[in-house]
């Protein structure tokens, strides 16, 4: 893959950096890190979650090292679930190296805490507890600590002629836990559910695992897999079979549309990159304040840049590069919404607050500068932007719409600090309609307090 706009950065960056005393060491191969075993340079190491570890975070680490101008680059497993990323940059003797240790999201918390890592991988967020335990190193809460690095989703899918074509998240637990096992019990035809599920060492088992498990088992005599084509081919030979998978996976199988107590949701990159769909997920890098490594800056930077952001689409999970797309709406939509967008393109990413504040969330702060660029593009120059406002049910209705607009206003004020310049008429609140997950659980109303982004 070619890097040459972020190599550019990468440049400018060390230049600046350097002219502060920052920079240390780049000329004589010394290492901010350390050194391996072996007397080589560590350039980064990375810790935590396996989702992240197996795939992506190698395939980032490949493209990083190329653009810093590395050559002879090559893929090592050193043990299981740890991986060694190395090649030769210009001016230093022996190869550098990037450490990537992927033995689950604690583990990234617990590393940097003893400063055994310098960036944190993790497919869930940091909780209060590990935030308070790691203060030293900043708020791991901020934008500056928290970088949203992808986004994850999976499908459940049945056999094409299977008559269910939707399943609420509950059910879905019942049936992979045991509690439901006849197809009849969902509204099928009657027969008993087959289940078919990864490995435990898959990223997409630790997806589905948090997702819709989370602390019940696996049913006793579900079928596992370690190739996800293989799964989903079974499942698409099984008239009683279901599995989950990850996107790129469906094959010849067929995907339910899930609800999580609110309009059922089908699992498509764009529902998940607009974090609609209930089975998705963020997925993190963690970095201390000031980091002393360089390197850790100039990666994190990478990773959500879009070359890095092309390269988690990729491995198989939903950048956030911009996209748009004309959705089918469904008749569970209230009609002054559908009359409002019909013919019209939505971007692929919806804003949201921190909790308790009309303040982006660090994922919506970095999609500015994302919507920025996509306005910015020739294609695109001249587009107007439509900001709908959503809450949650709490309160009464008037409440609700007021409050759906004063986060779409605040969007509007982020945007326009871009350049982006977003009339008051182009602003629509809507308070609780169109509610995309349930207002009985605080992840759900966070989910459903949210400002959509159309094109005119």
């Amino acid at each position: 893959m070619k890097c040459s706009s972020f190599s550019k950065f990468v440049v400018m960056t060390v230049l600046i950096l350097a002219t502060y005393g920052i920079v240390e060491g780049r000329e004589s191969g010394k290492s901010p890190v350390g050194q391996a075993k072996d007397g080589r340079e560590v350039l980064l190491r990375l810790h935590g979650s396996n989702t992240i570890g197996a795939t992506l975070a190698p395939a980032l680490a490949e493209n990083f090292l190329k653009s810093l101008g590395a050559t002879d680059i090559k893929k090592t497993h050193p043990s299981d679930m740890e991986t060694r990323v190395e090649g030769k940059i210009k001016g230093n003797t022996q190869p550098s190296i990037i450490e990537i240790h992927a033995h689950g999201s604690s583990t990234a918390f617990q590393d940097l805490g003893a400063g055994a890592c310098d960036i944190g991988m993790s497919s869930r967020r940091v909780n209060d507890k590990e935030v308070q335990a790691l203060s030293r190193l900043g708020d791991l809460y901020s934008s500056s600590n928290e970088h949203v690095l992808a986004i994850d989703g999976i499908a459940v899918i049945v056999h094409k002629h299977n008559s269910v074509f939707k399943l609420g998240a509950s059910d879905i637990k019942k049936i992979f836990s045991g509690q439901i096992s006849d197809w009849s019990q969902v509204g099928g035809s009657p027969g008993r559910i087959n289940v078919y599920a990864r490995d435990d060492k898959s990223g997409t088992w630790d997806t589905f695992k948090h997702l819709v498990l989370e602390d019940t088992s696996l049913v006793k005599g579900a079928k596992r897999f370690e190739d996800s084509e293989k799964l989903s081919d079974e499942v698409a030979n099984d008239p009683n079979g279901i599995g989950f998978i990850g996107l790129p996976y469906i094959r010849n199988a067929k995907a339910l549309a899930v609800s999580d107590g609110s309009n059922p949701v089908f699992p498509e990159k764009f529902s998940v990159a607009t974090e609609d769909y209930p089975l998705s997920r963020r997925l993190y890098l963690y970095t201390p304040s000031g980091p002393s490594n360089v390197e850790a800056r100039l990666f994190v930077e990478f990773a959500l840049s879009r070359d890095g952001q092309n390269i988690a689409e990729e491995t198989g999970f939903v950048g956030l590069n911009i996209k748009t797309v004309k959705p089918t709406l469904s008749g569970d939509f209230s009609g002054e919404y559908v009359d409002t967008v019909k013919h019209k393109e939505r971007l692929s990413c919806s804003f949201r607050f921190k909790t308790g504040s009309f303040e982006p969330d660090n994922r919506a702060l970095r999609d500015l500068d994302r919507v920025a660029g996509f306005l910015n593009d020739r294609n695109n120059r001249g587009r107007r932007i439509m900001l709908l406002g959503f809450a949650d049910n709490v309160g009464d209705e008037s409440l609700n719409k007021n409050l759906s607009e004063r986060r779409a206003e605040a969007v509007r004020k982020a945007l326009g600090s871009k350049g982006v310049k977003i009339s008051k008429a182009d602003i629509t609140a809507y308070g609780r309609a169109n509610p995309i997950a349930s207002n009985e659980t605080t992840s759900g109303r966070e989910r459903n307090r949210r400002v959509e982004l159309w094109l005119r």
